[in-house]
């Protein structure tokens, strides 16, 4: 069969690249070795980030890097025997941390980070699903009564900074938002312009459907078969060979399989993160999505329940889960708030995208005609899915952007 585009990964990426493409006129072939949404645009935390504007960075304090270093936080977790493999990378994640760099790549996400919501609104409402959003931002919860002070001043600051909403919470009246907490806090940072949903792989799946209803083609397959054919390219789908004039990378921790064997050498690495979902005991119920920074994990209330979701473990890829980090928190999120049984079988285990200069690679392949790729969002896949298909198609099209995209080109790695 022949398409104008396949974009190759049925996440958040992909699937909103291929709604945008397909809202241009163009025929669009989704392909996939799963469903939509359910690898990474399954597991996180449901959040739309519009307050996170500065991205995660290395931490740079000595007593954060003696901490992590140990391999005891809840926070940050790393295998042994992968640290040869992924010090390179984290070098020039350290690199790219500095405050001056820091500042430049929280520049360069600015325009996406603004976008998020609205973005993910509109195609919501498109959906059918509008009512799935929840415009009630998140908490920062602090059991510290000097680390919240400290904290509150950058807060206000970076608010200022970038026209956040922000409502600074006394011990009491994150008390009177979240009466079922149990821990003993000095105060909470509620972030106001974030949105979530109550399952994102849901989200996910409804966009999908949506792309389906419209024409679109979502076929199962291997994206490993991708191949220059003449003036496109061909991929093998369980229906039969799929030919394009284009085609879209968009397979989140997986897209190294697809430009390394091409020539490519971008330094994309994983972050891997876990969750559990937990029935509240008795009559509990938690209002908003709520990081205790002590304990280093997020509680937020889903479709399925309480999700606790863990901090960043290092690791390779496809190596056995090791979920030490979920064991660590869960003791914690337990005294914090009355969680009853766990509800999902084992723990589930993803894997986020990360590059070292913490923004995404969107854009033009330079060596191959006709190769797009979007991929490498360092933990806001979810949040920027929506606005990142907008902006590629966009691009591929040849409309006028809604940002400049040169800070997120591959270029920028020099081959």
């Amino acid at each position: 069969m022949q398409t104008d585009v396949v974009v190759l990964g049925a996440g958040i990426i992909g699937v909103s690249a291929a709604l945008h493409l397909q809202a241009r006129g163009r025929s669009v072939v989704l392909l996939d070795r799963r469903g939509a949404g359910e690898e990474t645009s399954h597991g996180n935390a449901g959040l739309i980030e519009r307050a996170s504007v500065v991205p995660y960075g290395f931490p740079r304090d000595v007593a954060s890097l003696i901490r992590y270093g140990l391999n005891r936080s809840a926070e940050a977790h790393y295998h042994l025997a992968f640290l040869p493999k992924v010090a390179p990378w984290l070098a020039q994640y350290w690199w790219h941390s500095s405050p001056r760099r820091h500042a430049v790549a929280a520049r360069a996400m600015l325009p996406l980070i603004e976008r998020c919501v609205a973005e993910h609104e509109a195609l919501m409402r498109e959906a059918d699903i509008l009512p799935m959003l929840r415009r009630i931002g998140w908490i920062k919860g602090f059991r510290d009564k000097a680390e919240f002070q400290l904290a509150e001043e950058e807060a206000r600051a970076s608010a200022a900074l970038y026209g956040l909403k922000l409502e600074v919470l006394s011990g009491a009246e994150l008390r009177a938002k979240e009466p079922h907490l149990t821990g003993d806090f000095a105060g909470g940072l509620h972030w106001l312009d974030p949105a979530s949903v109550p399952d994102p792989g849901a989200v996910t799946r409804a966009y999908a459907e949506l792309f389906e209803k419209r024409g679109g083609l979502f076929l199962r397959g291997d994206a490993r078969s991708l191949a220059a054919s003449g003036n496109g390219w061909t991929v093998a789908a369980e229906e039969g060979l799929v030919t394009a004039r284009e085609v879209v990378v968009a397979l989140g921790p997986w897209s190294g399989d697809i430009y390394r064997p091409l020539g490519y050498r971008i330094p994309l690495a994983v972050k891997r993160g876990y969750h559990m979902h937990y029935r509240p005991a008795g009559n509990a119920v938690l209002n908003h999505p709520l990081y205790d920074v002590s304990g280093g994990y997020l509680i937020v209330p889903m479709t399925r329940g309480i999700r606790l979701t863990t901090g960043a473990e290092f690791a390779d890829r496809d190596a056995a889960p090791s979920p030490v980090q979920l064991a660590q928190v869960e003791p914690e999120a337990r005294r914090v708030f009355p969680l009853g049984e766990r509800v999902d079988p084992e723990p589930w285990i993803g894997a986020r995208p990360c590059l070292p200069d913490m923004r995404p690679v969107i854009g033009a392949a330079p060596r191959h005609k006709g190769l797009w790729f979007a991929f490498g969002h360092n933990h806001h896949g979810f949040t920027l899915g929506p606005v990142t298909g907008h902006l590629l198609a966009q691009m591929m099209t040849g409309e006028a952007p809604l940002t400049d995209p040169a800070p997120y080109a591959v270029g920028r790695f020099g081959r």
